[in-house]
């Protein structure tokens, strides 16, 4: 269980959380918002890594601003930049998480095998990290974060660096562990939140805009969709519009555009994608 009360974080004269308030109780929960829209802050603050200027987290009844080293055993988190030790082997790596995690409830030998085998790293185990790839480095980062299954998994753009096979991996991982704890991503991916995440946040300018399901946010963009086609010569009719696709076709241009009225008397009014939806809202909002 999360509380959020009235969280601000301010770095000198500049706000960058305002006030905000939320409560999630279980399953897959998905942060989005545009680039500064404080989600990397948010998050920094949920791990208990930075402290809020006023307002508090709980965490399964640890106060962030009181108990944070309690509150940091309730959690794994994998944040956007990290750190590996580059001569440890996968296998050593995870080793000395088991010692930091010090978690009598779990077999560490069959704790690692688990997650070598579920992050597809179980060929890479003997194998020292500074020759790993991006994806590699990326998966074993996951792979610590879920080491011994936390209440509470914080994941801040997790599928950066991964492939769509992997994607898909880790998408798979993160809905069986939803179904027993508390896991929250933030990503700019909407297809990672699209089919597994349960509850949706929209965070921009430091505010949440949205608390909802996917399917809420979706229809923000009820009414606002436009459907089209062009031709190639009057692709500078688009200036202005707020364009969803744009496809090139035999003949033209295949398009889809935010608009609140019809862009043009021949566009069709659609039903939106939950990234239109996504789109529509944060336009309303200033940006």
């Amino acid at each position: 269980m999360i509380e959020v009360s009235h969280l601000t974080k301010q770095f000198k004269k500049k706000k960058v959380l305002h006030d905000l308030n939320l409560s999630v109780e279980g399953g897959m929960v998905g942060l989005i918002g545009p680039n500064g829209a404080g989600k990397t802050t948010f998050m920094r603050m949920l791990a208990a890594v930075s402290k809020p200027s006023s307002g508090d987290i709980i965490v399964n009844g640890y106060s962030i601003q009181k108990e944070a080293s309690s509150v940091r055993k309730e959690i794994g988190y994998l944040p956007q930049h990290f750190q590996l030790y580059p001569q440890l082997t996968a296998s050593e790596f995870l080793d000395y998480i088991g010692q930091l995690k010090q978690d009598r409830h779990y077999d560490h030998e069959m704790e690692k095998n688990r997650l070598l085998d579920a992050l597809n790293l179980r060929g890479q185990q003997n194998q020292k990290i500074k020759t790993f790839s991006n994806g590699m480095k990326q998966r074993l980062g996951i792979a610590q974060a879920l080491y011994g299954e936390p209440s509470l998994m914080i994941f801040d753009e997790p599928s950066a660096g991964l492939d769509p096979e992997e994607r898909l991996r880790f998408r798979n991982i993160m809905a069986d562990v939803s179904s027993r704890r508390t896991v929250i991503l933030s990503t700019h991916i909407v297809e990672d939140i699209e089919s597994s995440c349960d509850t949706l946040i929209v965070l921009n300018n430091g505010e949440i805009l949205f608390i909802g399901t996917p399917f809420d946010l979706q229809c923000k963009g009820n009414g606002l969709v436009w459907e089209f086609d062009l031709k190639d010569d009057d692709w500078n009719q688009l200036a202005g519009l707020q364009m969803t696709l744009t496809k090139r076709k035999a003949n033209g241009l295949h398009c889809r555009a935010i608009s609140p009225v019809a862009p043009f008397d021949f566009a069709e009014a659609v039903n939106p994608t939950l990234e239109e939806g996504y789109m529509a809202l944060i336009g309303r909002d200033g940006t």
